[in-house]
């Protein structure tokens, strides 16, 4: 399987979330479920083909991890649509996964079989796909904070804001999850669990803001607002976390995460 292949499987899947999307407003669960998990299937086809081609786990590059964040926004948006219903949560997770998908498209990188010896590790696959989970869990989470703040406009009810909760308190055992293999890893890899390396810093705050997310619901259960704006600061940091320490000055030369640049 070669990246060229990626446009073919990405249209068939595209237009899989889209059918499904259009069912679902259309009240048609059968349709919208079976069209949904097709495009899936679609999709983690051509993964699961790059993995073989390439004899190592498409996690490397930024376009890699991208691809698997496109597989897992509409996985997130069915099991939510599936569980509480919303209609406009797989046109919201399509949208998002299409974001992703026509970067790769339009900026396609370059991919190798080789892999740097501290990605050789058994804790490299697994540690970056629980953490793409992650974040399409808290990714719907902001999707829901950006309805309920800017298009829904109303009061929001208890069972709109038990969807968030839920969603955090997924997404973040995820991350947690994510951060206690990223720190086994680096112990195998660089003899220590946490060096406060930029990427790290930047997953101690994002989980912090997470956390607090959690304290003030439970402190403050009353509070609708307030919690809904510390999700959208908190996606804000958890894209610092992704992909945006990359670009900070602090990170050129010495953070041991800049290789998925390449």
């Amino acid at each position: 399987m070669m990246w060229s292949h990626f446009i073919f499987f990405a249209i068939v899947s595209l237009l899989c979330w889209l059918i499904g999307s259009f069912a679902a407003w259309k009240d048609k669960r059968r349709l919208a479920f079976a069209v949904t998990i097709t495009g899936l299937l679609v999709m983690f086809a051509y993964i699961v083909g790059m993995w073989i081609s390439q004899e190592r786990p498409p996690l490397r590059t930024m376009g890699e991890t991208r691809l698997w964040y496109a597989f897992f926004l509409p996985l997130a948006g069915i099991i939510i649509y599936g569980r509480w219903h919303y209609k406009w949560i797989l046109s919201f997770s399509t949208l998002l996964a299409a974001v992703f998908i026509c970067i790769n498209i339009f900026k396609p990188e370059i991919h190798s079989k080789t892999l740097m010896p501290a990605l050789q590790s058994p804790w490299f696959a697994p540690h970056v796909i629980v953490y793409m989970m992650a974040y399409a869990m808290l990714g719907a989470a902001a999707v829901m904070a950006v309805y309920l703040l800017f298009i829904k406009k109303k009061e929001v009810s208890l069972r709109e804001m038990s969807i968030c909760d839920n969603l955090v308190y997924v997404g973040l055992a995820f991350m947690t999850l994510g951060i206690v293999m990223g720190a086994l890893w680096a112990k195998e890899a660089w003899g220590h669990y946490w060096a406060w390396d930029p990427k790290e810093t930047w997953a101690a705050a994002t989980g912090m803001m997470y956390l607090s997310y959690i304290h003030l619901r439970l402190a403050h259960p009353s509070d609708q607002k307030s919690p809904l704006w510390i999700l959208l600061v908190s996606f804000l940091l958890l894209q610092m976390c992704w992909w945006g320490i990359n670009y900070l000055p602090s990170a050129q030369g010495s953070s041991i995460h800049t290789y998925n640049m390449n």
